[in-house]
């Protein structure tokens, strides 16, 4: 299939095509909201930094698991035949490790998504990528690195900004039941990670995990993990390795949680309220007197 063929396919009368950054739990999040409204849908992995809570997420369909995330799957594609394909599934998405670059190269969406979460690093300037651009989280201004953002801070998830800039980072992690920070475990040093554990099992305060770096990482308390970097995956220094979940049969590492959705919700209606996607998306222009942060649950 040639460049030219493929870019046909996807100009047709299915679902405006988006592309988002990432493929942990928000990216994912993200995705099944558009899935779901039949728009076609392509999660373009970055390893930065490492994904956790595989289980809320499409990510381990890089590596040809079957992957279902609140009845949409996800699946592996690395060329532009398989993407293609994947696309042309009702409720399916394509999930590739190929690079934004190769992907602007071969196809023309409507939307992107920067949902890769990364607090710390310099926001690219996504303008003029797509007819709309969405960043999530720390460090997204619009009119300045994107067209609209969202905020991601547990204090006040899905909140919709229009003018200004996201929250910053603060380092602080909200409380999932009685536990915080403590819940996590944080890599000291760059290093490859094993681990014979996977999302979803029970572990016991004291417990080795695994291996970073050459180095044991111990089990922080008694619980579930809702969260562990996959066996084999290099992790930079000061990222999350693991999350536990200590609230016993309340415990949840399977589907996008409450933070996930509404952030996920806020992002898709910021794309339909862009006047420059009313014809793609079906949406209604942004009235003129919306250029204000607006919360969406």
């Amino acid at each position: 299939m040639t460049d030219t063929t493929f870019r046909m396919s996807l100009d047709g009368d299915a679902g405006a095509l988006a592309v988002i950054l990432g493929t942990n739990e928000i990216a994912s999040a993200v995705a099944v909201q558009l899935a779901l409204r039949r728009h076609r849908v392509i999660l373009c992995h970055d390893p930065f930094p490492p994904v956790i809570r595989r289980g809320m997420a499409f990510h381990d369909a890089l590596f040809e698991d079957r992957i279902e995330v609140d009845g949409i799957t996800g699946a592996s594609a690395e060329t532009a035949t398989e993407i293609s394909s994947s696309m042309a599934i009702p409720r399916q998405v394509a999930v590739t490790q190929l690079p934004l670059v190769e992907l602007m190269a071969m196809l023309k969406f409507v939307a992107l998504v920067d949902a890769r979460m990364q607090k710390y690093r310099v926001a690219p300037d996504l303008r003029g990528i797509a007819e709309v651009t969405v960043g999530l989280g720390p460090n997204f201004e619009p009119g300045f690195n994107c067209d609209v953002a969202i905020e991601t801070h547990p204090s006040k998830p899905g909140l919709i900004v229009e003018s200004g800039k996201t929250r910053p980072p603060d380092g602080l992690a909200s409380n999932l039941g009685e536990a915080g920070r403590e819940r996590f475990v944080y890599s000291r040093l760059d290093g490859s990670w094993g681990t014979p554990f996977d999302v979803g099992a029970r572990v016991r305060y004291g417990v080795m995990l695994g291996h970073h770096a050459g180095a044991p990482v111990f089990a922080s308390m008694d619980g579930v993990l809702r969260g562990i970097a996959r066996d084999g995956t290099f992790v930079p220094k000061g990222v999350k390795l693991l999350e536990i979940d200590m609230r016993g049969e309340a415990a949840s590492w399977s589907s996008p949680d409450a933070r996930g959705r509404a952030i996920a919700k806020a992002s898709v209606a910021a794309i339909d309220r862009c006047a420059s996607a009313t014809r793609a998306f079906g949406a209604t222009p942004v009235p003129q007197n919306l250029n204000r942060a607006e919360h969406v649950s």
